[in-house]
């Protein structure tokens, strides 16, 4: 792909009481684009450590698909769901956008779902979010379920002889999602949920979790947390004196849990996507040439070992991008509703769209579209990742 002519920067001043907090738009060479991309990340508040990847991934995005060209807006929405459905709003009312990518975050990647579906208006999901039955049609997601990851931590835990476990993880949509698809999991594979434990974002402190979790005596526990929030639960519980196996989930999957849990976090287990370890894919594996691709162009910029799956969502819509646009060009121009319903039909009847993270088979019943080539496992050893196999 062809990595976008980023000519303009342009940020939007408001009222404070409705400022965003940060405004970028990316605009191709031509004065006035054929496709509009509205792009809403996490690039600040808790979720920055998802959003700032995916906004250093916006170059390598397609400047023109099927011969035209395309415009990316891309807005800050601050890790918020109220600032979430406000840029949506603006999207498809100021902007008019095409499609929609992002949010980086749960919250507010749920929040323009809402926006999208009122819309009709397709979104591109960079969060694995659950939507109330009725309300999904025009939501699709570049994040692996969790029910696809929750049953790769049960099935691994009993692998490895675990008979009971504790969970602590976010008191939001992430973290709840996480123990309702991990309760079925365990369920599933003859494990026993023991105790359970949350906290927010934002806390400083589990100290008191914690000592819960290590009271009903585990043989293992579960964090649900996302970037660098992931850490506080696994070091307080190793500084607490728990000695058994502590799983992460796939929104742990950065070095930031590495770098602020240090040798406490050294023998972890988690499951991510396939991006995180392209160099210890099978030769044969689809997905170990487009992770290659976006790992080596994104490390070259940021430096070794800067790659996270969260960027590479970003990436993979490009990939997307240029699989279902040149589809409904054949029916429909940009800018139409008609076009944006061709977006979405093509990306439901579209077959083994290969990117970074798997090989993705959406259809009407499934806006996932994932399969088992879309997570590893792996393990922290020495505050490096390993495929474990």
């Amino acid at each position: 792909m062809a990595p976008p002519n980023l000519t303009r920067l342009t940020r939007l001043t408001r009222p404070a009481h409705i400022a965003l907090a940060a405004v970028l738009a990316f605009t191709a060479t031509a004065a006035q684009a054929d496709i509009t991309v509205g792009v809403s990340l996490s690039t600040t508040g808790p979720s920055a450590s998802l959003g700032i990847p995916q906004k250093n991934s916006m170059p390598y995005l397609p400047q023109k698909i099927g011969g035209e060209a395309v415009r990316y807006i891309v807005l800050d929405d601050a890790s918020d769901p109220t600032q979430g459905a406000k840029v949506a709003r603006r999207f498809v009312s100021e902007d008019k956008v095409d499609i929609i990518l992002g949010s980086s975050a749960v919250a507010p990647s749920i929040a323009i779902a809402e926006v999208a579906e009122e819309s009709q208006t397709v979104q591109l999901a960079f969060s694995p979010i659950e939507l109330k039955p009725g309300r999904g049609a025009w939501t699709f997601r570049l994040a692996q379920p969790v029910r696809l990851m929750a049953n790769a931590v049960a099935a691994t835990a009993k692998t490895m002889g675990v008979k009971t476990i504790g969970f602590i993880g976010f008191a939001d949509a992430y973290g709840e999602t996480w123990l309702k698809d991990f309760t079925a999991a365990a369920t599933a594979n003859g494990l026993r949920l023991i105790a359970t434990e949350r906290y927010g974002r934002a806390d400083t402190s589990v100290t008191a979790q914690a000592i819960k979790l290590i009271a009903a005596k585990p043989d293992a526990i579960l964090v649900a947390g996302a970037g660098t929030g992931a850490a506080l639960p696994h070091t307080t519980l190793r500084e607490r004196g728990y000695g058994g196996t502590i799983y992460q989930t796939h929104g742990a999957a950065t070095k930031d849990l590495i770098r602020i849990g240090g040798r406490m976090v050294n023998g972890a287990i988690l499951p991510a996507g396939p991006v995180i370890v392209p160099e210890q894919l099978p030769a044969g594996d689809p997905v170990r040439k487009p992770g290659l691709d976006y790992v080596t162009r994104y490390e070259k910029q940021y430096g070794a070992e800067s790659r996270t799956q969260f960027g590479a969502h970003a990436y993979d819509a490009g990939l997307v991008l240029e699989r279902i646009v040149p589809v409904a060009l054949k029916s429909a121009r940009p800018g139409t509703q008609a076009f944006r319903q061709a977006l979405r039909q093509a990306l439901e009847s579209e077959k083994d769209i290969v990117v970074s993270h798997g090989v993705l088979n959406y259809s009407g019943q499934d806006h996932y579209g994932f399969d088992q080539r879309g997570r590893v496992m792996l393990t922290i050893d020495n505050g490096n990742w390993k495929l474990v196999q």
